[in-house]
């Protein structure tokens, strides 16, 4: 095993770390790929599993609310074990649950399975993004290394809906999982030999009741959010928010008293004292809470309203998810010349643009004006999360960059439970206030029908007749609306964020 020595910060790289760049690209553009499939997949996966609509935003949602939770536990682990370490045993543990979700027969095993794959997860993304300050010290090479690494998210986001609606028209819905299992044994492959390994000089030991209370700083916050959107605001509700704030409190004052003492906390909770890293953090969970927004509502618009197949449906977005690639290069020239503070707010002013359009999906041009609006979308994302990412690695010490990168991948996947569980839940409540049922359906059918559109479109099918035609333009009306409220609501988190930060990173005297 080979641990890279320090260099310096003027080091430039060589073509063994532009190799190593190429394998650490394709953990980003399967976690990419995997959203996004199991995005276009959920009609296919509601009809052969029938999740009630609750099963149905935790098969979303468990991955990314796992990862979360786990992602400063694994990142400051990758600094101690080595991180290449990590990423091996993460690609690892994905690739045979990937294997094993794929035959899911319920939805509860489906929820566990995607649960495990957040946990393996967590192992990859801050290893991947940490490896990239280790192997490119060079600061200008350093961001276009970022910037290729950061269009993994985009080119998997892109590639998934294609991928998705073939292995859609020719396979079971559990096809989407097995696509996993080929890339894993690459990287696992092509990282033991071309990765070097990296960790901290005197990482000190792993504390045990921070990571407790990491995960119960975001399980139960999430769990809150989700539970307000769903239900309002229940006894469940406040004990989860009180439990999630308070385990939050207790590890700031943890991680505190260890630095206090001389120990090593779980999270060096210092470096958010740097208003660059605290704003590009909150940043970097806007653009998912908009990325994972738009694929939520967008898919089941495109799907169940318009009536496309998962192909042509991914081909309607193609572009936009190419723009996030074409921008996210073009960020890392653009970051010579501008600075944070105006890149930042101007890719999440993009997004939001792209989100206002959103609210006018009615009528005839509603599948051009959805093309329009996840272009704009995905050029805000693009320019944005790529300066972000290159600013939270700059920010901290070189030993720290797994403690960095598990901000930079938290601060992700908090705003991907975010985007689902509210903007997820505010389309699902306008929808459930709209639709009309007619007379006659059973409790069930009824209740299927009232839950999601998905279960509408089932239910119109078995029963058939004007009484399902009446269910499904019903549904399709209130799903539209819904999807109008949600836009606006999402459109309003983008431009207060850009907001803060042009005030928070404003020259100060």
């Amino acid at each position: 095993m080979t641990v890279i020595a320090p260099r310096p910060v003027d080091a430039r790289a060589g073509l063994r770390a532009w190799a190593g760049l190429a394998v650490l690209f394709l953990p980003t553009l399967l976690v990419a790929v995997d959203n996004t499939v199991l995005g276009f997949a959920l009609p296919a996966i509601s009809e052969a599993l029938g999740p009630s609509a609750t099963q149905q935003l935790w098969i979303v949602d468990v991955y990314p609310l796992v990862l979360a939770g786990l992602l400063v536990t694994m990142g400051t682990l990758g600094d101690r074990i080595g991180r290449r370490r990590a990423l091996l045993i993460g690609v690892t543990g994905f690739g045979a649950v990937s294997f094993a979700a794929a035959f899911a027969t319920d939805p509860t095993q489906l929820v566990i399975a995607r649960a495990l794959l957040g946990f393996f997860g967590a192992m990859l993304m801050p290893a991947t993004l940490a490896l990239l300050r280790t192997l490119f010290p060079h600061r200008a090479q350093r961001r276009t290394a970022v910037a290729i690494w950061a269009t993994g998210f985009a080119a998997g986001a892109a590639v998934g809906p294609i991928v998705g609606g073939l292995l859609l028209a020719h396979f079971w819905w559990g096809a989407v999982f097995l696509v996993n299992v080929p890339l894993m044994l690459l990287i696992l492959v092509a990282g033991a030999v071309l990765l070097p390994e990296s960790r901290m000089a005197a990482p000190g030991r792993l504390d045990p009741w921070g990571v407790l209370l990491s995960l119960l700083a975001m399980g139960p916050t999430v769990l809150a959010v989700k539970t307000v959107a769903h239900d309002g605001v229940t006894g469940t509700a406040v004990l989860s928010l009180l439990v999630g704030v308070g385990a939050a409190v207790l590890f700031v004052r943890r991680a505190r008293a260890r630095i206090a003492a001389g120990e090593e906390p779980l999270l060096d909770v210092t470096l958010f004292s740097s208003p660059v890293l605290r704003l590009s953090a909150l940043a970097n969970a806007t653009t998912m809470f908009a990325l994972t927004g738009l694929l939520f509502f967008s898919a089941q618009y495109l799907l169940l309203v318009v009536g496309l197949d998962p192909l042509d449906a991914g081909l309607v977005l193609l572009p936009g998810f190419a723009m996030t690639m074409v921008a996210g290069l073009a960020a890392s020239r653009l970051a010579r010349r501008f600075p944070l503070r105006l890149l930042v707010p101007t890719g999440l002013l993009l997004a939001a643009a792209g989100y206002i359009l959103c609210t006018q999906l009615t009528g005839a041009p509603a599948v051009g004006l959805l093309a329009v609006a996840a272009v704009l979308v995905g050029a805000g994302i693009g320019l944005s999360e790529t300066i972000t990412n290159d600013a939270i690695l700059s920010a901290v010490p070189a030993d720290r960059a797994g403690s960095a990168s598990a901000v930079s991948e938290t601060a992700y996947e908090i705003g991907a439970v975010l985007g689902t569980a509210v903007l997820g839940s505010v389309l699902a409540a306008v929808y459930r206030a709209g639709v009309r049922v007619p007379g006659g359906f059973g409790p069930t059918w009824a209740d299927s029908a009232r839950e999601t559109l998905a279960g509408a479109a089932g239910t119109a099918d078995r029963i058939g007749g004007a009484d399902g035609a009446a269910l499904l333009a019903s549904a399709r009306s209130a799903f539209d609306a819904g999807v109008g409220v949600t836009a606006a609501v999402g459109a309003g988190v983008l431009v207060a964020v850009a907001v803060l930060v042009v005030v928070g990173l404003r020259p100060r005297a």
